[in-house]
C-alpha cells in the first residue's frame, strides 16, 4: 500500500476505536477483545507507515526527485498566500497547508512560522515582481505585468543531484585511492597497494529574505498574486543560493565551486587548441564534462572568435563549444585585478550534490514598525541547504580570459 492508503486505513481504525470507547465507557469482554484487535491493527499500520516512509525517503535521496505521488499532489495544492494570510488573520491552517504542516512536524521539522514545500521555490515562471505597488488597479491585466530583469539561475538546473528532507549533518564516504594491478613472476608475492577512503560532508546553512506586502493586495488581488509572490521569493532566495554555489565562502554560505574545485585551465591565449586542451585535461582525470558556465560578456567573446584565422567557423556556434553547451549568467563575477579577467567553469555538473533540510519557513509579522505604519505586513522566509562537489577535480576553473 502507498503511504496515503496506509494513513487513510489507520485513520479509519482510530475512528472506529474512538467510537467503540464513546459508545461504552466500560467495555464488555467482547468489546475489549474488539478494542484490542483494533489497537493491534493500528500499531501494525503505524509500523507499515514508518517502513514506507523510510523507503520513500531513501528513494528521494537516491533519485533527487519526489517519488510519492500523494506528496507531490499535496505540495502542488499549497498556497504561499494562504500561509501568509493565515498568520495575518491569526487563524488555524486548513486544507492541504494544514495537512502538510502536520506531516512535517510529525517528521521532526520545527519552525516559527508556517512550513511550505521547497518545491514551490524551484519553479520559474515568466512573471516576477519585487514590489506590490500598483498591481491592483481598476482594470488589472496580469498577462501584461512587467517584472524586473534578473540574473539567470543556472547552477542547479545543470544536473546537480539533490538530497531532500535531511536531518543532521550528512557524511558521504568517498574512495580516495584504488588498488594497483600488478604483473608478477611465478612465486613472487603481490605488493599490498591498499585502498584509502575519505568523506565529504553537507552541513545545514541558512538563507532567507525579508520583504513587505500590502495587506490590501493580499486581500483584494486576483489569484495571480499567488504566482507573483511566489516568483519574487523564488528569485530573491533562489538567486542567493545560485550565487553561493559559485562564490560561497564555505562558512555562513556553502563553499562555492570557485573555491571547492581543484581543476584548473588556461585560456589566456584564446584559441581552438587551448579550448581542446582544457577538455583533454579533464579527460585525463576521467571526467566527462557536461557544460561550460561563464559570463555573458565571455559568451559574446567566444561567439566572435574564429577557430582558424581567415576561415569560417567560430569557437562558439549554435550554443555549443567543443560539443558542450555554453551557458552565460551574471551570477559568475569576473576575477578582480588590473585588469579584471573573465571566468569559465567547465565540468561534470552531475558531480554536484545539493542537500536541503526540511521545508521553507514562512513567518509573517503584521506589527513590524515600518510596514505596520503603512498598513502592510512583513514576511520573512528562511530555508536551509548546502552544496558540495563529490569530486573536486570534476571541474576546471579558468580565470585568465581577457575581457
Amino acid at each position: 500500500m502507498t503511504i496515503a492508503a496506509i494513513r487513510e486505513t489507520r485513520a479509519a481504525k482510530v475512528s472506529e476505536a474512538r467510537t467503540l470507547l464513546a459508545s461504552s465507557p466500560t467495555l464488555t469482554p467482547e468489546g475489549q477483545t474488539k478494542f484490542d484487535n483494533l489497537k493491534a491493527e493500528i500499531m501494525s499500520l503505524e509500523g507499515q507507515e514508518a517502513r514506507a516512509q523510510f523507503m520513500d525517503d531513501a528513494e528521494r535521496r537516491s533519485l533527487g526527485t519526489p517519488v510519492d505521488k500523494h506528496a507531490a499532489g499535496l505540495e502542488s495544492r499549497i498556497s504561499i498566500v494562504d500561509a501568509i494570510n493565515a498568520q495575518i488573520e491569526n487563524r488555524s491552517l486548513t486544507g492541504p497547508l494544514a495537512e502538510y504542516n502536520a506531516e512535517q512536524k510529525r517528521n521532526g521539522t520545527q519552525a516559527q512560522g508556517v512550513l511550505v514545500p521547497q518545491s514551490l521555490f524551484e519553479q520559474r515562471a515568466a512573471q516576477t515582481t519585487t514590489t506590490a505597488a500598483g498591481i491592483v488597479p481598476p482594470d488589472y491585466r496580469a498577462d501584461q505585468f512587467v517584472g524586473l530583469l534578473r540574473n539567470a539561475m543556472l547552477v542547479k538546473s545543470l544536473g546537480a543531484r539533490v538530497l531532500p528532507n535531511l536531518r543532521g549533518d550528512v557524511v558521504i564516504p568517498r574512495q580516495a585511492t584504488a588498488a594497483t594491478g600488478q604483473w608478477i613472476a611465478e612465486g613472487t608475492a603481490l605488493t599490498d597497494s591498499g585502498l584509502t577512503f575519505d568523506n565529504i560532508t553537507l552541513k545545514p546553512r541558512h538563507v532567507g529574505a525579508i520583504t513587505e506586502l500590502s495587506r490590501q493586495l493580499l486581500q483584494q488581488s486576483n489569484p495571480s498574486i499567488e504566482q507573483l509572490v511566489r516568483d519574487d521569493f523564488v528569485q530573491v532566495v533562489g538567486l542567493a543560493i545560485d550565487k553561493a554555489m559559485l562564490h560561497g565562502n564555505g562558512t555562513t554560505a556553502p563553499e562555492g565551486l570557485l573555491t571547492a574545485a581543484t581543476g584548473t585551465g588556461t585560456l589566456a591565449t584564446l584559441s581552438w587548441t587551448t579550448i581542446l586542451k582544457v577538455i583533454e585535461d579533464l579527460a585525463l582525470v576521467n571526467v566527462n564534462p557536461s557544460a561550460w558556465l561563464t559570463h555573458p560578456a565571455i559568451v559574446t567573446k567566444l561567439r566572435a572568435a574564429l577557430k582558424t584565422a581567415g576561415l569560417p567557423g567560430y569557437l562558439l556556434e549554435n550554443g555549443q563549444m567543443a560539443g558542450l553547451p555554453v551557458y552565460g549568467t551574471n551570477q559568475l563575477d569576473a576575477k578582480t585585478g588590473t585588469p579584471n579577467k573573465g571566468r569559465i567553469i567547465v565540468g561534470d555538473f552531475s558531480e554536484m550534490v545539493i542537500g536541503t533540510w526540511g521545508s521553507v519557513d514562512v513567518l509573517v509579522n503584521p506589527y513590524a514598525e515600518g510596514p505596520y505604519s503603512r498598513g502592510g505586513v512583513q514576511v520573512r522566509i528562511l530555508t536551509t541547504m548546502d552544496m558540495i562537489p563529490r569530486r573536486e577535480n570534476a571541474f576546471a576553473i579558468i580565470e585568465d580570459l581577457a575581457l
